[in-house]
């Protein structure tokens, strides 16, 4: 396969009435690599959430060192505290190894089986079974998978909050069940082909809640890999400390092959100014408490530079809750960067006085320290690939 990028991101929702996710989901990128693992502790709340964390964090470790798979899930199996209620150590896992030349390795623990989607159609995945041993000599079994993928390519998996979601209600008195989950994944692909596997993830999970009636029965999680050309994002923000390099800058704008976003009035004033291009502010756009945006053209957003990136650190920082979020230059901002794969930062240094006044707010840091702090969120969190490049 040509290489490709892989979108890989998920979305869960606690059980109601928990204040703990007993669904744990977690992402590793190296290279050209991604392993994904994602585990469904015993119950819910608090005790679930310590045996599903403890399984997805040792297993992602297993995975990175290429344990062999029958190994790992005795591992894990031995290394669960024992539930004080029903006396064992349980949690189901499905762990992923995927790279961007298509190769595909799939291991699978009583999470309901995983979609394999081509051209909005599912694909039959052959899985074999690997027996393996705990500490208390019972033989459980694994399934085993390996195969290749091609560009456009998704691979979901969810726990059973998914598919038994509405058990005992009328209309799904055995829970919507796993050929539903199927037919609802490829009607929202056809609707949409370039839906991102967050959004996918996301979609899989509301509609799950909606079958419990907005009351989560259980806790619901859903985790896509979407193997893809790479989308890429240029953010620039800050004139560059040598007036000189004005030109490099605005050069790298109009090259650049992707969207575009300019993060400061200065910024794009700049920009305007040696394109002859008027900014003008629309101040008619919701803005949630900071400046408006503005437009340019040739650019696909123009914000304003340390306010709204200082809040766009903040929003990452609680990467769950910005959805709820009011419309805002922030929000579109966030929405930017996360329907990208490679996204390349350009800074300049060059200071603002007015950001460096002592009674300002701690928040309003200088721009290199705010940055770095998104591209060490996106990298770690989302996964995604980023350049920075202060000039």
């Amino acid at each position: 396969m040509k290489a490709a990028f892989i979108d890989a991101d998920g979305w869960l929702v606690r059980k109601h009435g928990q204040h703990a996710e007993g669904d744990t989901f977690l992402f590793r990128r190296s290279g050209s690599r991604v392993c994904a693992v994602l585990s469904d502790g015993l119950g819910s709340g608090i005790k679930a959430s310590v045996l599903s964390t403890l399984t997805a964090t040792l297993a992602l470790r297993c995975l990175e060192q290429d344990l062999p798979p029958d190994r790992t899930a005795s591992l894990i199996m031995e290394s669960l505290p024992v539930c004080s209620e029903r006396k064992i150590a349980y949690a189901t896992f499905t762990l992923v190894d995927a790279d961007t030349t298509g190769r595909v390795r799939l291991w699978e623990y009583e999470n309901p089986p995983a979609l394999l989607i081509r051209d909005q159609t599912p694909l039959a995945v052959s899985r074999t079974p690997v027996p393996f041993a705990t500490g208390n000599a019972r033989h459980q079994t694994l399934h085993k998978s390996e195969f290749q993928v091609s560009p456009g390519d998704r691979l979901i998996f969810c726990s059973d909050g998914v598919t038994q979601a509405g058990m005992g209600s009328p209309a799904f008195p055995l829970g919507w069940g796993a050929a539903r989950w199927t037919e609802f994944t490829t009607r929202a692909l056809r609707e949409d082909p370039d839906l991102s596997a967050r959004r996918l993830a996301r979609l899989t999970v509301q509609e799950a809640l909606h079958r419990d009636f907005d009351h989560a029965k259980d806790d619901i999680s859903c985790l896509n890999l979407y193997f893809r050309e790479p989308r890429g994002l240029l953010v620039v923000t800050g004139p560059p400390f040598d007036p000189t390099k004005d030109a490099q800058l605005v050069e790298t704008f109009q090259t650049f092959e992707g969207k575009k976003v300019i993060c400061g009035g200065t910024t794009a004033q700049l920009i305007a100014r040696r394109l002859d291009r008027p900014v003008t502010v629309d101040m008619g756009a919701p803005a949630d408490g900071l400046p408006p945006p503005g437009r340019l053209e040739g650019a696909d957003l123009v914000t304003e530079g340390i306010l709204t990136l200082g809040r766009v650190a903040v929003l990452l920082e609680n990467h769950r809750t910005f959805v709820s979020q009011p419309a805002s230059p922030a929000l579109d901002l966030i929405l930017a960067f996360l329907d990208a794969d490679r996204l390349r930062f350009v800074v300049g240094t060059r200071v603002n006085e007015a950001h460096q006044d002592p009674n300002l707010p701690l928040e309003l840091e200088i721009r290199r320290n705010i940055v770095k702090r998104i591209v060490g969120l996106l990298r770690e969190k989302f996964l995604k690939e980023v350049d920075l490049e202060f000039i």
